[in-house]
């Protein structure tokens, strides 16, 4: 039998590949840690699935993942439920999966949560300096050819050209990865040249699996950025990527690009602006020019030779003169008739010989005051004792005089009955002529 009789094409090989493994498997449940999942926009979720020896790869496809609630992130523990099969056109051995369950974090997943509780309490992510804006030299830690230090470099030539870029070529996966990145730190920290008020680090990355971005959960390297003397930005994979790196840094960008746009304006929106400025500032000075022309020309109108000014001040001046003269003399001739006519009263009525009269006045009133005066000192004299013989007549004084007492107890008041008083009381007996303190003994009986 020759070779081409019994060869067998590729596709026979993969779809016998594929019948043998769907039948001598069946469904089975597969379990471990979810990595590099992917979703792109068919709705399709693939994903692998590994332990710590070997990996499976995984499909998991939109009509049955509509029905999963698991969230499925890198690093998750979880259970599937699916068929072994080849995907014919690529021989490619996967699993077709059905069904999803949480089976608990995955250890990747675990070692992060535990080092960044550690490190957060002790003060490692307390960084937050602000970064120049824009910074004068900014120094690049990531891949050289990655699309990264791509991104970054597109968008800070499309807002910021004259920002002056230094890459530092770091692996950014694997395990030299850590190390190359703290060397790299602790190289510029140590230029002198390099101003931490005008100079940055930017460490960056496009995305991956949670092991792919490993490097950046360094408990050493995150050290590293908190002792930093130039500020540093992280940018490490897709914005829902976090990574130790990122707390630990001054500021956090979620993507590369994100953090160039971060990092410098845009060129385009301040050149707007600066023309939009411009011709605001060129409105406002024509129309300032405007108005002091206006202002000048009514100034200008208003304007008059000084020569002018000064004969309208001589001719009010000589006039307000006549004025005052003409003024000056009415007066004067009104005060001198004025003294005039006060003469002539004062010669028609001589102060002597008012005086004279006056006394005269004062001589006759005299001799009138003196006999009314003892007539109406006589008349008040008489009524005066009048009424104190009146008064005499009803004051109780005067019985008192005859031998009477008035008795009151110790509030002042009249004792008028034996029946208001008790036996030890002291009461006081008012006289005709003065006082007597008495304590009855006893009433007697009527």
């Amino acid at each position: 039998m020759s070779a081409s009789d019994t060869a067998l094409s590729v596709s026979d090989v993969n779809r016998r590949a594929r019948q043998a493994l769907e039948r001598d498997f069946g469904e089975l449940w597969v379990e471990g840690e979810l990595s590099g999942v992917s979703r792109p926009g068919s709705g399709h979720v693939y994903f692998t699935l590994k332990d710590d020896r070997a990996q499976l790869r995984c499909a998991l496809f939109r009509n049955r993942a509509r029905f999963v609630a698991a969230p499925m992130r890198d690093g998750d523990q979880v259970k599937v439920r699916g068929r072994l099969s080849i995907f014919e056109p690529r021989g490619d051995y996967q699993l077709i999966v059905e069904a999803v369950q949480a089976a608990g974090v995955g250890e990747l997943l675990a070692a992060y949560e535990r080092l960044k509780a550690k490190l957060a309490a002790e003060g490692v992510f307390a960084n937050a300096r602000p970064l120049p804006y824009p910074p004068r030299h900014l120094l690049v830690l990531t891949s050289p050819s990655g699309a990264a230090i791509r991104d970054v470099l597109a968008v800070l030539a499309a807002r910021w050209p004259q920002v002056q870029v230094t890459l530092i070529p770091v692996p950014v996966q694997g395990r030299e990865a850590a190390p190359a990145l703290i060397s790299a730190l602790g190289l510029l920290n140590r230029q002198s040249a390099l101003d931490p008020a005008r100079d940055a680090i930017l460490i960056t990355r496009g995305g991956g699996s949670l092991e792919d971005l490993w490097a950046f959960n360094d408990e050493h390297l995150a050290r590293a950025i908190l002792h930093s003397r130039l500020p540093v930005m992280s940018a490490v994979g897709h914005e829902v990527d976090v990574t130790l790196a990122d707390f630990a840094a001054d500021v956090r960008a979620p993507t590369p690009s994100a953090a160039a746009e971060q990092l410098v304006p845009d060129r385009r929106e301040l050149e707007a602006r600066l023309t939009t400025l411009r011709s605001r500032l060129e409105r406002a000075q024509l129309g300032r020019l405007e108005r002091e022309a206006q202002r000048l020309d009514h100034l200008r109108a208003r304007l008059r030779h000084p020569r002018e000014a000064l004969a309208r001040q001589r001719t009010t001046l000589a006039q307000l003169e006549a004025r005052l003269v003409r003024a000056i003399r009415g007066q004067l001739a009104t005060e001198r008739r004025r003294e005039a006519h006060l003469a002539q009263r004062l010669a028609a009525h001589p102060p002597g010989r008012q005086l004279e009269q006056a006394s005269q006045r004062l001589a006759r009133a005299r001799g009138r005051l003196i006999p009314a005066m003892q007539r109406d000192l006589a008349f008040r004299q008489e009524r005066l004792g009048g009424l104190a013989r009146e008064l005499q007549a009803v004051s109780p004084l005067a019985v008192l005089g005859r031998g009477y007492a008035i008795l009151e107890d110790d509030h002042g008041q009249v004792v008028r009955r034996a029946a208001d008083t008790q036996p030890g009381q002291a009461l006081t007996a008012r006289l005709g002529e003065g006082r007597l303190r008495l304590e009855v003994k006893r009433r007697l009986k009527k």
